[in-house]
């Protein structure tokens, strides 16, 4: 009897050692990535980034499991951070919201799960609840854009600025873009939005043309705008007379006519659709590294010039 026991006793903490352990191998850090349904180049451009950091570090930490989900409204986005955490129980979570006042008590939700929260580009309207912040610099991006043309630009020379859709981003950069012009000789001839849309780029510079004789230079702001802004212009005649346009973001069409020399296009300033990415391995880091990672990751606006455009072409990429 006592000699069953005893093998009995046996079988048992072998048994909950073996339940443990495939319990132990079969545990994942699950960290959900929501964003929005693409819509335009940079957010289309923002989802590669996020699938091929979803397969490289999945690849690099097998016990790590990253679930991406995109959304085409905010409300569709609240409900898809409401099954992160109730069907996929995660531990963490990166999200760009798709606006930030309907998003904030979604995310707050998961924060009050006891998941990690990473916020990407756009902050929530409660500040606090994330415990990591990745951005790009958008006083940076107006600041950088205004000190190329500045080398370029002399007293009295004239520019007219396309604008992107009236928000804090863009009065952020159109504010830093003015400040540093200041005291330049440079005349802003005149500034108006075109939404980080080709269409109205093209309808803008079309207005711009037909009321400026004497244009020495563009600034986009936006890839998409400046690609409006070009065909405005070669539709006029006037790509030739020595108009140079600047343009943001780092679309791969812009990257190239730059590392081929374009004049009309010489540089780009980066606001990089990468930066999900950054935010997943930031996110990741804070399970695998002995140091802190929790805090703001502002990513530079760095000018892309011929001679460092290869280091941002991704060809592969749909911007």
């Amino acid at each position: 009897m006592k000699t069953l026991t005893k093998l009995s006793a046996i079988a048992l903490v072998g048994a909950v050692a073996l339940s443990g352990g495939a319990a132990l191998a079969q545990e994942k850090i699950k960290i959900g990535v929501s964003y929005p349904t693409p819509t335009h180049a940079w957010a289309s451009g923002m989802n590669w980034h996020a699938e091929k950091a979803e397969e490289r570090l999945e690849a690099l930490y097998p016990d790590v499991d990253l679930i991406l989900v995109n959304s085409p409204d905010p409300g569709a986005q609240a409900s898809a951070l409401e099954d992160l955490v109730s069907v996929h129980q995660i531990d963490a979570l990166v999200v760009l919201p798709f606006e930030s006042e309907p998003l904030t008590d979604p995310v707050l939700n998961v924060k009050k799960s006891g998941a990690l929260i990473t916020v990407v580009d756009r902050g929530l309207s409660q500040p606090g609840i994330e415990d990591i912040y990745v951005a790009g610099n958008n006083p940076e991006l107006g600041r950088v854009s205004a000190q190329y043309m500045k080398t370029r630009l002399s007293e009295g020379d004239n520019i007219v600025v396309l604008r992107g859709i009236p928000t804090l981003i863009d009065n952020e950069r159109f504010d830093a873009f003015m400040a540093e012009m200041e005291g330049s000789g440079v005349n802003v001839l005149d500034h108006k939005h075109a939404n980080w849309n080709r269409d109205d780029g093209f309808e803008v510079m079309q207005d711009f043309l037909s009321r400026f004789p004497d244009i020495d230079a563009v600034w986009a702001q936006d890839d998409d705008i400046a690609i409006g802004v070009v065909a405005a212009l070669k539709q006029a005649g006037r790509d030739g007379d020595g108009m140079f346009v600047v343009g943001g973001a780092g679309m791969k069409e812009i990257i190239k006519s730059i590392m081929d020399g374009d004049e009309l296009i010489p540089v780009d300033v980066l606001y990089p659709p990468a930066m999900i990415a950054t935010a997943m391995d930031v996110t990741v880091q804070a399970f695998k590294s002995n140091g802190p990672v929790a805090g703001r990751y502002i990513l530079g606006a760095t000018l892309i010039t011929p001679e460092n455009a290869a280091s941002f072409y991704f060809p592969d990429s749909p911007f």
